[in-house]
């Protein structure tokens, strides 16, 4: 993998056409190494020369406004959205390593495909078209949370008149609005946080209130507020699968709280759509499972009397298109998308699958 030969004549925009080129989704760049790029869920380093500190920091350097360098130097930590080739942006976390800079970018194609084309199932579509109610898209890091949520705000931007607000750290993609009119809101540079950006979206009169990520006790209770109030509301947590999701939320908060929570929960939850990437068996890609748990009745009881491992149960019944991450995997090497040791090392429950 060698497309570069002297670093010093290059600029950072030609380490992001090669990973475009190779197809990776992150590229790592480290003084000390050459660059390293993930692909298909690998590492793998260049055939390059390594990167020496001053020309990796000039190299970061040269993307960042005059504040970005400012609060990079006060903090050592920076986080932005970079827009440079067309028909993708880049998610730029920049940071320190013994004590050189360092930056990890995400690489997200900016064409929008349609949810089906994802690989998401037709329900997911049905949910954008909900008025009110929390949506969580739950995953592990690198697992397409946020593309599947960016396709999901695309949906309602091309059929809905909606109001649409985001709340972003950073913003990653430039919507166009369309039948919706859509206001991105980024933490740090239109509103101090997400909770104060939360607060503050409830008197913009908006339809749907994105968050880029539920991180802590008061965005969740933004969120489940902003749903009770009338609203739909998407926002991304880090959990492996839907019940986890729903354990983690209530877990954030103290015991004398979580019964509260628990509550606000059982009301206002609509789905939570969990998902994974996996290596397809016939081709150099991955591929996309999930699994659907929509909050009806029976489930926001069963919230409701913290009786969360009978979840499971309902979702496997395939009532209001729910399904588990086991029957999705069992469908995927039936249909020969993955093989069955991709299924068996990534189920939870290893023994359901019927393959």
């Amino acid at each position: 993998m060698s497309d570069i030969d002297h670093f010093s004549q290059y600029r950072i925009r030609d380490i992001l056409g090669i990973a475009i080129k190779w197809q990776a989704s992150d590229i790592h760049l480290v003084a000390g190494r050459p660059p390293i790029f993930r692909i298909q869920g690998k590492l793998k380093t260049m055939d390059a020369p390594s990167l020496e500190a001053a020309a990796l920091q000039e190299m970061i350097y040269e993307i960042l406004t005059t504040r970005q360098k400012h609060i990079f130097e006060d903090t050592f930590e920076l986080d932005f959205s970079y827009l440079s080739i067309k028909d993708y942006y880049f998610r730029v976390n920049v940071h320190r390593q013994k004590g050189a800079i360092a930056a990890t970018i995400r690489i997200m194609p900016g064409i929008m495909k349609t949810l089906a084309e994802l690989g998401l199932p037709p329900v997911v579509a049905e949910l954008t078209r909900r008025r009110a109610g929390l949506i969580l898209i739950v995953g592990r890091a690198g697992t397409g949370k946020t593309t599947t949520m960016m396709h999901m705000i695309e949906q309602i931007n091309v059929e809905r008149e909606a109001k649409i607000v985001t709340i972003e750290d950073p913003i990653e993609l430039i919507y166009n609005s369309k039948k919706s009119l859509i206001v991105q809101r980024e933490v740090g540079t239109d509103t101090y946080s997400f909770t104060a950006g939360l607060k503050y979206a409830l008197r913009q009169d908006p339809d749907v209130v994105v968050i880029g990520e539920m991180r802590d006790p008061e965005s969740i209770a933004m969120a489940l507020t902003t749903a009770e109030t009338g609203h739909l509301v998407l926002a991304t947590l880090h959990s492996p699968d839907a019940t986890e999701a729903i354990n983690r939320i209530i877990d954030v908060y103290p015991g004398e709280k979580q019964n509260q929570i628990r509550v606000q929960l059982a009301e206002n939850l609509a789905a939570v759509i969990a998902q994974q990437l996996l290596p397809r068996k016939d081709a150099d890609q991955r591929t996309l499972a999930t699994e659907i748990m929509i909050s009806n009745l029976a489930i926001k009881n069963l919230i409701r009397r913290n009786s969360l491992s009978e979840i499971r149960s309902q979702m496997e019944s395939g009532r209001e298109s729910m399904y588990t991450l086991e029957q999705c995997l069992t469908r995927m090497v039936h249909e020969g998308l993955i093989t069955r040791e991709v299924a068996l090392s990534h189920a939870k429950y290893p023994q359901l699958l019927q393959i």
